[in-house]
């Protein structure tokens, strides 16, 4: 049997997402060694624009990983003891989880699905909690569409520890929207490939700052493979990874960030607020209330109520016509569906896809 087979449906889930036909050729070109001059010649050429993307001039890797072991990798290598998380959806509940799991007593700061993150309850639960080397929070929640201002969150959790460490999930916002990873005094910031990078997926992009590798040096047990210590020495030291890398997910990391160069990053990003603003719009004509309240609604992803629809067969209509969208997640499942208008989907490709909906509402008598 061959997958996904001869016609596979345009994705407008939340991730993975559509790739463009000229990414995917760049995977079948002839494999390098990964300690070969050109694999470390493009490590070179991918270290400006990724910090370009992240805005940072401190330390940036990639990892043959989801963003989920870039995760773990903070919390082994940020965190002796004590930790917070805040919460807001499936995924920050993970990340709180995956804490538990690595053995740190971790401080949930909770938030019920669908809310988005309150900075002065932030730093009220901090106070009470007493000191906490890092706090960790998503920037985009995608299994509710909620996303959070992050400088807003950030000076909060200032305003109660001044040098706690924070980490930041930017999963499903970087490439999609402005990030200023100095400018927000972030220590580390992840991302996976198959989001706004338009990728497949199969690797992890994460910025670190200076401060967080001195604090990994003192902390025992890093471990090897998610060890940011020995990969920000390989990758500004030696332009390597320590592991062997996916290196045809290289070669189209390469593509991409030079693609977004051509369209330039302000560009992108107005870009994904005018497929945000056009899908709501839409949204909102068929009585699809949106999840979060409009001061939460996220610029790369969203999440509708069903409106009395039949989501199953909204949704399988969508899939015969060409058009993957998602379920919701988890506990959501049947009472919402989610859409990801990011990476590069572009307003036209949005408009065509909402036109075949119109006609799927109208077979299902709404």
């Amino acid at each position: 049997m061959s997958f996904p087979g001869p016609n596979p449906p345009r994705l407008w889930i939340p991730g993975p997402t559509y790739v463009r036909p000229e990414l995917l050729a760049t995977l079948a070109r002839p494999t390098v060694g990964h300690r070969t001059k050109t694999m470390t010649e493009m490590v070179l050429a991918l270290e400006p624009r990724l910090k370009k993307l992240f805005g940072t001039k401190q330390h940036v890797v990639v990892l043959t990983a989801s963003g989920s072991a870039a995760w773990e990798g903070a919390i082994r290598c940020g965190v002796r003891a004590k930790w917070a998380c805040v919460t807001n959806g499936n995924f920050s509940d993970r990340w709180h989880d995956t804490g538990v799991d690595c053995g740190r007593e971790t401080v949930r700061i909770g938030f019920e699905w669908g809310e988005g993150i309150d900075p002065n309850k932030v730093a009220d639960v901090l106070k009470k909690a007493g000191p906490v080397e890092a706090v960790g929070f998503v920037h985009n929640e995608t299994s509710t569409g909620a996303w959070c201002q992050l400088p807003e969150v950030v000076k909060a959790i200032r305003s109660v520890q001044k040098d706690v460490l924070i980490f930041v999930d930017a999963v499903s916002t970087l490439g999609g929207v402005e990030f200023k990873f100095d400018e927000w005094g972030l220590d580390v910031a992840l991302a996976s490939s198959q989001k706004c990078l338009a990728l497949p997926p199969g690797i992890a992009v994460v910025a670190v700052s200076d401060r967080f590798l001195q604090r990994a040096k003192t902390i025992k047990g890093r471990g090897y493979y998610l060890d940011f210590v020995l990969l920000c020495d390989d990758w500004d030291l030696r332009h390597q990874t320590p592991p062997t890398p996916a290196v045809n997910m290289f070669y189209a990391l390469d593509e991409q960030l030079t693609a977004f160069d051509k369209e330039t990053l302000p560009a992108r990003f107005a870009r994904h607020e005018k497929m945000a603003a056009q899908f709501h719009r839409w949204a909102e004509s068929k009585g699809f209330t949106s999840f979060v309240a409009p001061k939460y609604r996220s610029p790369t992803t969203a999440n509708c109520n069903s409106g009395g629809v039949d989501l199953n067969a909204f949704i399988s209509q969508m899939l015969e016509r060409g058009h993957e969208l998602s379920h919701g997640y988890g506990k959501l499942k049947g009472k919402c569906f989610r859409v990801g208008h990011f990476g590069d989907h572009a307003p036209q490709a949005l408009t065509e896809m909402l036109g075949i909906a119109d006609d799927v509402l109208k077979n299902l008598g709404r």
